[in-house]
């Protein structure tokens, strides 16, 4: 549905015309009480002075700052007031309050209502708990997730006509996708792909994009959309955690062993360039298997002092 801008005339024009209606009103029924005889022809008037006076304010009209108001006439769009101000109408219309406001919200989020005894006292104040999606991912490991978007509305005919609450469906959708997402991307990286931990932004791009894509009919645009919350399922978050220290575990072993072999290659030629000492293999052998060992040892090693030649 398009969007249409009205412009209403001032409402401060209409006040005072407004507060003059009822001295009229009491003027004409001060007369009737006089001439009894001339109540047929003045009683209209009357009637017709306290009806306006009655309905008068209804046309009034304010529009606060990033707010807007979507005018309905008997169910007919008429269009849509957005400049802030104070306006006066037709009485008939139907004035619905639309937010233009930056909001934001975390999925999983529920809120308890507060609690009141038969006296009305407050009993338990309103709770807000987090509780972040449970899905699979890629790879079918279950995790929880959450996300944190921030959206506006910029088509207020859209936000007003199209869906019964603008907020609850963001919502909802963005709950959709976020699902929806979590199950085409890994928790972790594997072999240069996309994954939920290791590629923060290029996984809220996607995520923006795909919720854009489920609430443009309410006319809503999704200013950001990125993760705040993942981790492995308690269930099996004991059993990832081992696997990924021993995935550390394995890669610092690997960089020690290339380290300890680059400084045995290196002490070899060091030893052959400057003649300090001549080893044939078996010697060298055994230089390599002791360097080796306390390069890549995880205790300090505890030096033996040979007393005799290197062959003894």
């Amino acid at each position: 549905m398009n969007e249409k801008e009205i412009k209403l005339p001032s409402g401060w024009w209409f006040v005072p015309v407004y507060l003059l209606l009822l001295p009229a009103a009491v003027a004409i029924l001060i007369i009737l009480a006089a001439l009894e005889e001339n109540f047929l022809p003045c009683g209209p008037l009357a009637i017709l002075a306290g009806f306006v006076w009655l309905i008068g304010p209804i046309g009034f009209l304010v529009v606060n700052p990033n707010e807007a108001r979507v005018i309905q006439l008997f169910g007919k769009y008429v269009g849509t007031l957005k400049r802030q101000g104070f306006y006066y109408g037709n009485p008939f219309y139907r004035a619905q309050r639309v937010t233009m406001r930056v909001q934001t919200f975390e999925t999983g989020q529920t809120k308890t209502p507060e609690k009141k005894d038969a006296q009305g006292n407050l009993i338990e104040g309103s709770q807000t708990r987090r509780m972040p999606s449970k899905v699979n991912d890629k790879d079918g490991t279950p995790i929880e997730i959450a996300a944190i978007v921030v959206w506006r509305v910029v088509n207020t005919a859209e936000a007003a006509f199209q869906v019964d609450d603008v907020q609850d469906f963001v919502h909802m959708q963005s709950e959709a996708a976020l699902r929806n997402l979590a199950s085409h991307y890994s928790y972790d990286a594997q072999d240069g792909e996309f994954a939920l931990r290791g590629h923060i932004d290029e996984v809220a791009g996607r995520l923006k994009k795909e919720v854009q894509d489920r609430v443009d009919p309410a006319g809503v645009v999704i200013e950001e959309a990125r993760i705040s919350y993942l981790a492995y399922a308690p269930e099996i978050a004991a059993a990832m955690l081992q696997r990924q220290q021993a995935g550390a575990i394995i890669a610092a072993r690997s960089r020690i062993v290339e380290g300890a072999v680059g400084m045995v290659e290196h002490a070899l030629e060091m030893l052959a360039h400057k003649n300090i000492i001549e080893l044939d293999e078996e010697r060298k052998a055994a230089m390599v298997s002791n360097l080796l060992v306390v390069l890549c040892g995880h205790s300090v090693p505890q030096p033996v002092v040979n007393t005799g030649t290197i062959y003894q």
